[in-house]
């Protein structure tokens, strides 16, 4: 860690640079001579990205930033935020630290937290930085994981983890086992020092898929931001053996959209119908949750399809996703096409149709944008349709 970075005139040329392109600025002399080029360009582009996705530490002075590869892999301040509404108690223990965003939320509602960070460098930046944020319930772990949980020989009310997928793993199905530190194969472990641990993995793991790799599971929470999934939070609890619930949560800027649902459990049959006068569709955190026939019976909606996802009524309601009132349903043909979009602007959907968008944009000549909204999907008759929308949320 190299505090001449935090040099006055450094910092103001920092903050005066942030959103500059970085290779334009990379031609130019360095003005600081006594500090490298490329690590007051990694400061600038790392602070660029937290602007947005951590603006407590991009508000903060004299934050030291690690690469901006590392900015991005961490957990943005409202995942945080979200994750400590569900840890409770005195103690938690980190095992894969990080830049430390999540310890940071969790230290506001648990009374000691323990960060531990294998890479010493990681490990004494995110100290310091604890510092600025005036945090002082946080304390930090350089090495190993597993040796720092033994050592310190104590019961965690909580145990999170955040493994990282091995470097040998690329192009495998992803599995939780080919993630550092294993999760599986210390669980035993882990359950010998808490009884709650919570376990963050990408969206791309499947949630069948963790189930049989994961044992105690008592709620998997799908979390995502903006309508884009950003994480899986596993929820453990030592013995637990009950039924699984399933959180889909959708963080927007006016709200947090909730829909809860019991795993395997029996639902009433979905009911199907022709487009109706609106049309539905799920965000993205419940369509990763596969609730799509819990989502249709809670709401009282018919599906358009039973591989579609769509759903349909004829009275409004509210609905966590996006909402459309639909002003025409025409049969997927040349005749139709010519008529209503060909040469026109649209926002393309498709859910359950044999076409990729970009094939139908360039078949049809359809200009990306707009305030039209065009659906391309099957009915329950099995046949091709286009639903022309107009959106309402």
């Amino acid at each position: 860690m190299n505090l001449h970075i935090l040099n006055v005139e450094i910092q103001e040329f920092m903050v005066k640079n942030i959103g500059v392109s970085i290779s334009k600025l990379a031609l130019k002399k360095n003005p600081f001579p006594k500090v490298e080029w490329i690590s007051i360009l990694n400061q600038i582009e790392a602070k660029t990205k937290a602007k947005d996705k951590l603006p407590t530490w991009f508000s903060t002075e004299n934050i030291i930033y690690p690469t901006k590869i590392s900015v991005e892999q961490t957990s943005s301040e409202k995942t945080a935020f979200y994750k400590s509404t569900i840890v409770s108690g005195n103690s938690l223990i980190d095992l894969t630290g990080g830049f430390g965003v999540d310890d940071y939320y969790f230290a506001k509602k648990i009374k000691t937290v323990a960060h531990c960070e294998i890479n010493p460098e990681l490990s004494n930046l995110v100290k310091h930085n604890f510092r600025q944020l005036n945090t002082k319930n946080i304390n930090c772990y350089s090495g190993d994981s597993l040796a720092t949980l033994t050592s310190l020989n104590k019961y965690w009310d909580w145990i999170y983890i955040d493994p990282s997928r091995r470097n040998d793993a690329k192009g495998k199905v992803f599995m939780l086992k080919d993630c550092l530190p294993n999760v599986p194969e210390n669980l035993d472990f882990y359950f010998k020092n808490s009884n709650s641990i919570l376990i963050k993995t990408a969206p791309l793991l499947d949630i069948s898929a963790g189930l049989l790799e994961l044992k105690n599971v008592k709620t998997v929470h799908i979390v995502a931001l903006e309508n884009e999934v950003k994480e899986l939070l596993w929820e453990l609890h030592k013995d637990f053996s009950g039924v699984i619930t399933l959180k889909a949560i959708n963080i927007i800027k006016e709200k947090t959209e909730h829909f809860d649902f019991i795993l395997n459990q029996e639902s009433e049959i979905a009911h199907y119908s022709l487009p109706q006068k609106y049309l539905y569709e799920p965000n993205s955190a419940i369509m990763k949750s596969g609730g799509f026939d819990e989502v249709g019976s809670f709401y009282n909606l018919n599906k358009l399809h039973k591989h579609s996802h769509l759903y349909t009524s004829e009275v409004l309601i509210p609905f966590p996703g996006r909402v459309f009132e639909i002003q025409n349903s025409v049969p997927y043909s040349k005749t139709e096409m010519k008529i209503f979009l060909e040469r026109k602007q649209a926002n393309i959907t498709t859910r359950n149709f044999p076409d990729a968008v970009e094939s139908i944009r360039k078949k049809w000549k359809i200009k990306d944008g707009g305030n039209v909204y065009c659906f391309f999907t099957t009915d329950l008759n099995n046949h091709k349709i286009v639903l022309i929308c107009a959106k309402i949320k």
